[in-house]
């Protein structure tokens, strides 16, 4: 009876994702942290779910606008770009709390994050929704592959607000980050 119990522990374990999290890491580690959701800073087209908890009509989407803020209501626009969920949602909250709302509670989700663009020998170069965990390989693939000249050891990426793009050796643990900028190079022969 007690391997029957353990099977069942077992299958939901895998069914639900959470098997080997726990067991193949060192006592007090956790996973790797997303690096998207470790101080993120919002930019240009990032699509926000405003929550504003008991006030549905404070409360929707919100897409972040060429001026790099949103339009929360009563409150008007709030500047997005450059800074941290967390620092948007204080904000409105005490906004909301300096004359409209006694004690709000404010809370923002990511939607969706901006688009980041792939040039040069791929065979469809353009803008391509992000999501998380992409590779630079997947977004290659996205981009429907490369094309016979690109040059496969090497990405220039460009870092939304950098200045300047970095080579970077390809390699499959290269992430993509929201509105990076990669550019696939030309091999000479």
């Amino acid at each position: 009876m007690p391997r029957f119990i353990h099977a069942i522990a077992a299958t939901l374990m895998v069914l639900t994702g959470t098997a080997g999290l726990a067991s193949d890491m060192p006592d007090g580690a956790r996973p790797p942290a997303d690096p998207v959701s470790q101080n993120y800073t919002l930019g240009i087209d990032d699509k926000l779910a405003l929550t504003v908890y008991g006030e549905d009509g404070l409360t929707g989407e919100q897409q972040v606008g060429p001026d790099g803020s949103i339009a929360v209501p009563l409150i008007g626009k709030v500047r997005a770009e450059g800074r941290t969920v967390d620092a948007v949602s204080a904000e409105i909250r005490d906004r909301l709390a300096a004359g409209y709302l006694r004690n709000p509670s404010v809370s923002i989700a990511i939607l969706t994050f901006r688009p980041f663009y792939i040039l040069g020998e791929v065979n469809k170069p353009g803008e391509y929704a992000y999501r998380k965990g992409l590779s630079v390989a997947e977004a290659v693939a996205t981009a429907q592959g490369f094309s016979y000249r690109a040059r496969k050891k090497y990405v220039f990426v460009k870092r939304a607000g950098a200045s300047e793009e970095q080579k970077l050796e390809l390699r499959p643990d290269l992430l993509v980050m929201p509105g990076d900028t990669l550019r696939i190079g030309e091999r000479y022969f």
